[in-house]
C-alpha cells in the first residue's frame, strides 16, 4: 500500500538545472568557447560520475579568475531561477498526498542551504515531513548512490515497498533503483536530452499523474 512519496528537488520541484547550463553556455560563448554540455550533464542530480567544474575549465582556457566566473554564473543563474514557477503538478500531488495522509520527503544531492532556502521561498517547506540533503549522508554518497533515499525511508519509518520516488535525472533514477523503490521519471528540458531510462514509469509532467493510478501501479509491481 502506498504510504510515502519522496521527491528530488533540482529539476523536479523547481527547474534549477536548465537555467544553470544556459548561463554557463552564454558565458563560455562570450569568451569564444563552448561548454562541454555532455560532461556538465554527468553532474546533474548527483556528483558520483563527474567532478567537472565549468569555472575551472573556462579559467584554464582564458586565464580568467575562476572565482569571478563562478560568482557571475551564480548571480545570473539565480536571477532566472528565482523567476521560475514550481514545476507543473507538484502542488496538486502534494495536496492529494496530504488528503490521503501520505508521508512526504525531499531527498536531494544539493545542500540544505540551497534546498531549504528554496522550499521556504516557494512556500513548500511545511509540506514535507523530512528534507534529506548532501550533508545527511557520508561524503561521496549522494546520487547515484542510494543513501539519500534510504535515509529518507528510515526517517519516515516507511518500508521501500510502500514508497514512490519522483526523479528527473539518470543519476536520480539509478539511486532510486539501487534503493529498491518504485521510481517515476519526470525529465525536464535538460535531462530529457540525457535519455532518462530505467524508471518504473516515465511521464512528461507530474500533472499527468493521479495518486490512484500510482497506488495501483505500485500494488501491481
Amino acid at each position: 500500500m502506498l504510504q510515502s512519496l519522496i521527491f528530488d528537488f533540482d529539476g523536479l520541484i523547481l527547474d534549477t538545472e536548465t537555467p544553470e547550463v544556459d548561463v554557463w553556455q552564454a558565458i563560455f560563448r562570450e569568451h569564444g568557447h563552448e561548454l562541454p554540455v555532455d560532461e556538465w550533464m554527468k553532474t546533474v542530480g548527483g556528483y558520483g560520475i563527474s567532478t567537472y567544474d565549468a569555472a575551472t575549465h573556462l579559467s584554464g582556457l582564458t586565464g580568467l579568475d575562476p572565482a569571478l566566473l563562478r560568482a557571475r554564473y551564480r548571480l545570473e543563474a539565480d536571477r532566472i531561477i528565482h523567476a521560475k514557477p514550481i514545476q507543473p503538478g507538484v502542488v496538486d500531488i502534494l495536496d492529494a498526498a496530504r488528503t490521503r495522509g501520505l508521508h512526504l520527503a525531499v531527498a536531494s544531492s544539493s545542500s540544505h542551504a540551497w534546498v531549504d532556502t528554496h522550499l521556504a521561498r516557494l512556500g513548500l517547506a511545511a509540506r514535507f515531513d523530512k528534507v534529506i540533503c548532501s550533508e545527511d549522508v557520508a561524503p561521496g554518497r549522494t546520487k547515484p548512490n542510494p543513501d539519500l533515499f534510504l535515509k529518507a525511508l528510515d526517517q519516515l519509518q516507511v518500508r521501500k515497498e510502500a514508497a514512490v520516488i519522483f526523479e528527473d535525472s539518470p543519476n536520480g533514477v539509478k539511486a532510486a533503483r539501487a534503493a529498491g523503490v518504485f521510481v517515476v521519471a519526470v525529465p525536464n528540458p535538460l535531462t530529457a536530452r540525457m535519455g532518462v531510462t530505467g524508471a518504473d514509469l516515465t511521464v512528461n509532467s507530474l500533472a499527468e499523474l493521479s495518486l490512484e493510478d500510482l497506488a495501483h501501479r505500485l500494488n501491481g509491481r
